[in-house]
């Protein structure tokens, strides 16, 4: 059986711009771009709402058409990078890790055909 993800990269993104804000805090603001360097992976943007102007980067791929790997790139507060190792953002980080598989679980109907 090919579980492979068999949907192009543009309709992928479309399909996460619409999810993943109904994923998260609504006072968040999320941005799905693609990553140029694998098409079966993405690059997802969130600002985190809040005082503290934390900004968190991640990317989304697809191990097959129901399985994410997400890894957390990069953190910055107020435009400058952060060490990732806190308490507050690992618990910011693993909320948000948490959000984009629901994203993904969401969009399972999309992603994965029988």
């Amino acid at each position: 059986m090919n579980d492979n993800l068999e949907l192009s990269q543009d309709k992928l993104v479309r399909a996460w711009q619409s999810q993943l804000p109904t994923n998260l805090d609504p006072s968040d603001n999320a941005q799905v771009q693609p990553d140029g360097a694998n098409p079966q992976s993405l690059r997802i943007h969130i600002d985190a709402a809040g005082r503290q102007m934390y900004s968190f980067d991640f990317q989304c791929s697809y191990v097959d058409s129901r399985e994410v790997k997400i890894d957390l790139i990069d953190v910055e507060r107020d435009g400058r990078t952060v060490d990732e190792r806190t308490e507050i953002i690992q618990d910011m980080a693993e909320g948000y890790v948490r959000n984009i598989h629901e994203c993904a679980q969401a969009l399972k109907d999309v992603t994965h055909r029988n």
